[in-house]
């Protein structure tokens, strides 16, 4: 049985319940973490407070750190919703996801691998855990690192990024694969911005520690 860590963008996360059943149905064990930056944004602007990104992570100050907990937690209980009973709802900073604070960004965490038990569990019971990406902390932590952390700690044989992207476009171009060391050649040197910069950042480190890595219809390899 492979175990894979699914990756949720919040602007696609009920959408995406049909294919993380479909890959449990094919005989896969599933990990989800999903999003919720859009919704995070919303609230934000609705209340007032700043939005800031550096290098596509969120600056996350302790009111705003209020505001991305409702949303995980919201966005989480609607994915499991959709998912229906295998789903376990698991809010990272209870279950123990480790992080390192980055204090430059506010009460925002880089994630280190971990194995958290609630998890484990959830899987030996044949059930999908799907975590939002608390940390221990509280912190804030960027839900394509927080995937890739979590691949690495689970020993995890794929990380797939379901996103309302197609794929990673280099010169407006779709393409089928990169690799590794490209990938963080191109980053370093600011080829992309936006949201994608992070899932890239993720999915570089998971491929060359061994891990398959997609991006909608690009692979991401070592």
């Amino acid at each position: 049985m492979t175990r894979l860590v699914v990756k949720v963008g919040g602007a696609v996360a009920a959408e995406s319940a049909g294919r993380i059943l479909g890959l449990r149905e094919d005989g896969h064990e599933v990990v989800v973490v999903h999003g919720a930056g859009p919704q995070i944004t919303e609230e934000m602007v609705r209340r007032g407070i700043p939005v800031q990104f550096v290098n596509g992570r969120r600056r996350t100050s302790r009111r705003a750190l209020d505001v991305v907990r409702e949303s995980y937690g919201a966005v989480n209980g609607k994915l499991c919703k959709e998912i229906g009973e295998p789903a376990v709802p698991v809010i990272g900073d209870t279950a123990g996801l480790l992080a390192v604070p980055v204090p430059p960004l506010g009460w925002v965490g880089d994630p280190l691998p971990c194995r958290p038990a609630s998890i484990l569990d959830a899987l030996a019971a044949g059930k999908v855990p799907v975590v939002a990406p608390l940390a221990v902390g509280p912190l804030n932590v960027n839900a394509d690192d927080a995937a890739a952390a979590l691949a690495l700690g689970l020993g995890a044989r794929q990380l797939v990024f379901l996103t309302d992207v197609p794929g990673l476009l280099v010169d407006d171009e779709l393409v089928d694969s990169i690799n590794a060391t490209d990938a963080n050649r191109m980053l370093d040197a600011g080829t992309f911005d936006g949201g994608i910069v992070p899932k890239l950042r993720a999915a570089a480190i998971a491929a060359s520690s061994g891990i398959t890595a997609h991006i909608g219809s690009t692979a991401v390899t070592a």
